[in-house]
């Protein structure tokens, strides 16, 4: 795991038994250089986030609007959208915000990608950085998922993000200024057994992201991917089955996983320190990621090992 600062230095602390007086000046002293760079880097930024009415999407609004970012809410359910604007606005911040702005989107209709991004020009002026962060995810055997489910998850997750990202780009272009942000998922670069439609779509999302990042380099945008693990959002109660239908339930590994709000900060530290990429993961995810590449066979045994315990 890729420490910021203040990881640093509790790691500082706790191994060479710096005296806690000491401990806590380094620590304090390393979080206002950490905030003081999140908002000079921020401050009066336009950020539009996707999937932002819950999970790690809301948990970013709220990072970014702590640091005087304009937020711009994107998501399906606009009275959620409204409730997480309400809470930025009731925040009792000692710093100047900008009032967050609330658009729907459907990122699965490709036909209001175009008027959304228009419609956020005409509210804001610009866009700085985008966040595509909106998406569904999966559960079920390839044996018993139907195709439109394939087509439904690869439509959101990644033509979805496709769409509006080549949307915002020409003025990004233009301007030759910009970040565009992609939230993968470690199935982007790993496959597990009951995720194959999910694990599909994080892959060509990676792979999108990748090639991006090479052609923008030349008109100095910058192309950020996050791959996180277990992370204790609705991922999986919203999942789909199979059959299309809801999941509906909370997996052990989803609800023991990191909390949106660290997620939101490490993501927010990345994109302020222009990183291409960043995976925020457990052991043992890592670990398969190492295998695949390092020992494939054991790998491919551990996953028909899974796949068989799940049939």
């Amino acid at each position: 795991m890729k420490y910021n600062c203040n990881d640093s230095v509790l790691w500082y602390i706790k191994y060479f038994g710096v005296p806690l007086t000491v401990g806590v000046a380094m620590y304090g002293l390393c979080c206002r250089i950490t905030e003081r760079k999140r908002r000079a880097a921020l401050e009066g930024k336009v950020v539009v986030i996707t999937g932002a009415s819950s999970g790690i999407g809301e948990a970013l609004a709220h990072t970014f609007y702590e640091h005087g970012s304009k937020v711009v809410l994107a998501a399906r359910r606009k009275t959620e959208l409204q409730r997480v604007k309400q809470e930025l606005l009731s925040k009792p911040l000692s710093s100047v915000t900008l009032e967050p702005v609330v658009l729907e989107l459907d990122l699965s209709i490709t036909e209001e990608i175009e008027p959304f991004v228009q419609k956020v020009y005409e509210v804001c002026g610009t866009i700085d950085i985008l966040v595509n962060n909106g998406g569904v995810s999966h559960r079920g055997a390839v044996l018993h998922t139907k195709i439109d489910v394939y087509k439904s998850i690869m439509s959101i997750n990644y033509f979805g993000s496709v769409a509006l990202t080549n949307a915002v780009l020409p003025r990004m272009v233009e301007s030759k200024s910009g970040h565009i942000v992609f939230v993968s998922s470690v199935q982007g670069l790993i496959a597990v057994p009951d995720r194959s439609a999910y694990a599909a779509s994080k892959h060509a999302m990676q792979a999108f992201a990748d090639s991006l990042r090479a052609e923008m380099h030349q008109y100095n945008i910058d192309v950020t991917i996050f791959s996180p693990g277990y992370v204790k959002t609705a991922i999986s109660v919203n999942a789909l089955t199979g059959s299309g239908d809801g999941h509906g339930v909370m997996d052990p590994s989803t609800a023991a996983g990191f909390t949106p709000e660290y997620t939101a900060r490490k993501f927010v530290d990345a994109i302020v320190a222009k990183k291409k990429e960043l995976i925020l993961s457990q052991f043992l995810p890592r670990l398969a990621i190492f295998l695949r590449h390092a020992a494939p066979s054991i790998y491919f045994w551990s996953m028909a090992r899974r796949a068989n315990k799940t049939s």
